[in-house]
């Protein structure tokens, strides 16, 4: 998308008799050069025998010659379940021709974010034998069409490439439609396959409604964007047709004629209103379906492209899809036709579909299923991104949610979608916070791999594979936050482990067309989840522990003979060792900390050791335990064993039996604040050699706890304005009166040394449908601890510090789409702190305007005491770091100061210290 809410949109006029015949010959001559270079290289030289694909399944070589004949521009569609798809925001990637960075209407500058920093396709093409020996087989380029250049009122540039202002060019930034081509034909003959994003939702901002929008009166109000630049208006028909107070652009209707949306949740705005000053395009108008198939096709034909990503889909009414994709029209083709004409038999076409489920809920994913396929069982799209999973996963490895959401969630796109294995799965992209800015290294390498031994196609975004934190940050060293150096590190760690994992799927298609079925799922935190992925004769099981405390995988029922072997295949931290199924198929297993394990299911058989001695635990009287939990049993042929809950290894207790087998032991239960959780313990004597472990039967309890206020504090109604009474709301109908940051009362309770700190907000609302119940606002809480030592004064990314007397230890961030915990470590005025978990678990009552943030004890290491405890809380709003402040309010920028050194707190509590 990348316009939600820091970007409206833009159209681009290509002009090519504003350059002097002397400055197009130069320009060609260095594009041939560039070309020369790009096709000449030889392929980077593999890092490890462990990185080389087998021979089924390894990419060809990249060419070592320019074509000498016609371009490789139209092959055979491949199986889209068997691809890796790498992800390139093409203005941030590589600038390979410096002479199409800057046309002088003030878009470019390689140090900004907001503006277009040198990004082309010959660039790109320069990177090919880079992003192939990743092990990518395919590329996704955002939108090459022209776009508006600057649009001075979002202070935001169209170089990322979705505000277009003509469907049918190549954006002169990018270069010209031959290096399109040649690219295609370059990729092609590497192997690989060309993803191009399209957009039929919306143009660019080139009007909007100044003051109250008068339905069914388009021009009342009516303003174009007269200082758009390179134009202000579409160049392209019919879409130039977009000035409401003329009447032929009236009649002819090609857009909606509507203002910003100010509530995603009601359908006619989401389907007819403009998404942050995006021109909405009527896609019910016949001339602008056309038009849109045109446009669309034409890349097809003329460059090649083998699949469409769809941006925005949810905005346009399914129906369109059907006459967009399959319509027969011979003048007026849809794009599954135009793709076959060109030998593509399965042109593939996946949607964006910005939503995501709240835990063990899968209103979401049914929404999504819906543009897949209609009600009466018609194909739409064949694919939609992952959204759903993408947001579940950074729960269970950057937030430290229980591990059984991820295991419902994988259950639930199973059975919620038709088909799974050829939707785009992801762990990050342009439009979402980096995973490692809320999480860490070993979280990103256990979802890197879950993507590759999950059903759907893995996409991998720019960037990723050197670790970036910056959205939208540039590989090249002239770019945005590229360090000063280029990025294309092929030795950097990250690097390395993803051309690992490709190799694993791409060398086994049980991964990439096998169905999964979950075995393990722990409900009650962080820790285990175990799935088994068969296909036909084949089978693998899977293995991850997001905690960071080693756990004990118990009692796995697999279904297979005892004395199976299974065969390690994978380890992030090195292969495992083989395990051989126990009695009655079932298997237990240590799991170390950030484990991802790989075993392949074998023929082979071994005898399974015979267990001596036993330990049993007795029923619990009432599986309902208020306060600690007592436990008793037996035990022989032992002289210790471990008591364990949740199988986590770290807090097990050791038990010592009495001569006459007998045991009894006490288990904390601070952390067990979910009432509705089903907690597991189970007694556990290691043993030399798998199948001498003993282990008992497990016992399953739940834990009711009562809470404790201990402080309540008011704080003054209306005083959302900033340290010094300046800053103004966005200009938005979405915060307009509304005033979403305005803190009212702040409400602190305890129970077993965990913290529930409720905020009374001026107003909570939902307007964007934000998976954690509220948004336009984003609070910040400080905790400091007592007596403890370190800490910092400083508060990240705002310009500010902590009022006099307090220092932080630890940090939450949480806004309508992100939750992080940091601890002060490494933190500084540019660097957020080390994430650490478990993140908060957050509560919402709009009708209330209440938001709940509940840390567990453990969030912020086991305390003897709350006393002496600081809070401090603050609200601002975050949309890819912390909302922009600018000297006048816009759209989407809080005004009254400057980002770059005004404090960013819009409205802030005192400091609350616990007694």
């Amino acid at each position: 998308m990348l316009h939600t809410l820091t970007s409206p949109p833009s159209f681009i006029l290509v002009n090519r008799d504003s350059d002097s015949r002397q400055q197009q010959h130069m320009k060609t001559a260095h594009l041939l050069c560039v070309l020369w270079a790009a096709m000449t290289a030889l392929p980077l030289a593999t890092h490890a025998a462990k990185i080389h694909a087998p021979s089924t399944g390894a990419a060809p070589a990249s060419p070592s010659v320019a074509p000498a004949g016609p371009l490789k521009l139209h092959v055979p569609s491949p199986h889209w379940r068997d691809q890796i798809i790498y992800f390139v925001v093409t203005d941030r990637f590589n600038d390979g021709d410096a002479g199409n960075n800057d046309f002088a209407t003030g878009e470019y500058d390689p140090t900004s974010n907001a503006k277009y920093n040198g990004g082309d396709l010959a660039g790109v093409m320069q990177k090919l034998d880079y992003i192939r020996n990743l092990g990518a087989t395919a590329i996704w380029l955002t939108p090459p069409v022209a776009n508006q250049w600057w649009d001075p009122t979002a202070q935001f540039s169209g170089f990322h490439g979705y505000w277009a202002e003509n469907f049918m060019k190549v954006d002169r930034h990018l270069g010209t439609l031959e290096d399109y081509k040649r690219l295609s034909h370059a990729i092609h003959s590497a192997g690989m396959y060309l993803v191009q994003d399209i957009v039929v939702n919306h143009t660019g901002n080139f009007f909007s409604y100044d003051g109250a929008w008068n339905n069914p009166d388009p021009a009342g109000n009516f303003k174009i964007n007269t200082e758009s630049r390179p134009a202000t208006a579409p160049s392209q028909w019919p879409f130039s047709l977009n000035d409401a107070r003329d009447p032929k652009h009236r009649r002819a209707h090609i857009y909606h004629w509507t203002p910003n949306v100010s509530d995603f949740t009601n359908p006619t705005q989401e389907k007819n209103f403009q998404m942050s000053g995006l021109d909405d395009l009527n896609t019910e108008n016949k001339a602008v379906r056309n038009a849109l198939k045109e446009s669309h096709g034409y890349w097809i034909k003329e460059v090649g492209v083998d699949a469409f990503r769809i941006d925005t889909a949810f905005y346009v009414p399914t129906d369109f899809y059907t006459d967009f994709l399959y319509s027969q029209d011979a003048k007026h083709p849809g794009i599954f036709l135009v793709a076959q004409q060109t030998g593509r038999k399965n042109f593939h076409v996946f949607g964006e579909g910005f939503a995501i489920d709240k835990p063990f809920d899968n209103k979401q994913t049914k929404k999504i299923e819906r543009y897949m396929n209609a009600p009466n069982g018609h194909v739409l799209m064949p694919g939609m991104l992952n959204f759903p999973l993408y947001g579940t996963m950074g729960d269970i490895f950057a937030r430290g949610r229980p591990t059984a959401e991820l295991a419902y969630r994988i259950s639930s796109m199973m059975k919620d979608y038709r088909r799974p294995h050829l939707m785009p799965t992801f762990i990050d992209n342009h439009d979402v916070d980096r995973f490692l800015v809320g999480g860490t290294l070993p979280g990103l390498r256990q979802s890197l791999l879950m993507i590759m031994t999950l059903p759907g196609i893995p996409v991998i975004y720019y960037g990723t594979e050197q670790a970036f934190t910056e959205q939208r940050g540039a590989m090249f060293k002239a770019g945005f936050q590229s360090g000063g150096r280029d990025r294309f590190d092929t030795e950097a760690p990250m690097y390395r482990f993803i051309a690992e994992v490709s190799t694993l799927r791409r060398a086994n298609k049980l991964f990439s067309r096998g169905i999964p079925k979950i075995l393990k799922a722990n409900p009650a935190g962080p820790g285990a989840i175990v799935y088994q992925m068969s296909s036909g004769k084949d089978a693998a099981i899977v293995a991850f522990n997001s905690s960071a405390a080693d756990v004990l995988v118990d009692n796995i029922n697999t279904g297979l003979p005892a004395g199976a072997v299974l065969k390690a295949m994978f380890g992030i931290d090195g292969l495992p060792r083989d395990l051989v199924i126990g009695v009655n198929g079932r298997i237990s297993f240590r799991l170390a900390a950030h484990a991802g394990l790989v075993w392949k299911v074998t023929k082979n058989k071994t005898t399974v050791p015979t267990m001596t001695g036993a330990i049993t635990l007795n029923p619990l009287p009432d599986n309902i335990v208020r306060g600690d939990l007592r436990l008793s049993g037996t035990a022989q042929g032992i002289d210790t064993f471990k008591l364990l809950v949740d199988g986590n290894l770290s807090t097990a207790q050791v038990i010592k039996p009495q001569r006459n087998g007998l045991w009894n032991a006490t288990i904390n239960t601070d952390n067990m604040l979910d009432p509705a959780v089903r907690h597991n313990v189970v007694a556990w004597a290691e043993g030399s050699a798998l199948g001498r472990d003993l282990l008992s039967t497990s016992q399953n309890f739940r834990v009711t706890r009562n809470w404790v206020k201990l402080a309540a504090v008011k704080d003054p109604a209306n005083d959302d304005h900033g340290p010094r009474g300046q800053y103004l709301y966005p200009t938005n109908q979405t915060w307009r009166g509304k005033r979403q940051m305005d803190i009212q009362q702040v409400r602190v309770s305890t129970t077993g040394g965990s913290l529930r700190i409720g905020i009374t907000m001026n107003k909570v609302t939902t307007s964007w449908n934000p998976p954690n119940g509220f948004d336009h606002v984003a609070f910040t809480l400080f905790i400091g601890i007592p007596d403890r030592d370190g800490g910092t004064t400083v508060m990240p990314l705002q310009n500010a510090t902590l009022p006099s007397g307090m220092r932080w230890h630890y940090r939450l961030r949480a806004n309508g789409w992100s939750n992080s915990l940091f601890s002060a470590d490494g933190a500084s005025s540019t660097n957020e702190g080390t994430p650490v978990g478990p993140a908060a678990d957050i509560d919402v009552d709009q009708k209330k305007n209440w938001v709940t943030f509940t840390l567990r004890a453990n969030a912020f290491g086991k305390l003897s005491s709350l006393s002496g405890v600081k809070l401090y809380l603050t609200t601002w709003d975050y949309d890819s770091g912390y909302r922009a402040l600018t000297p006048t309010a816009t759209d989407s920028t809080i005004g009254g100061g400057n980002h770059a050194t005004d404090p960013l707190v819009m409205d802030d509590t005192v400091v609350i210290t616990l007694p």
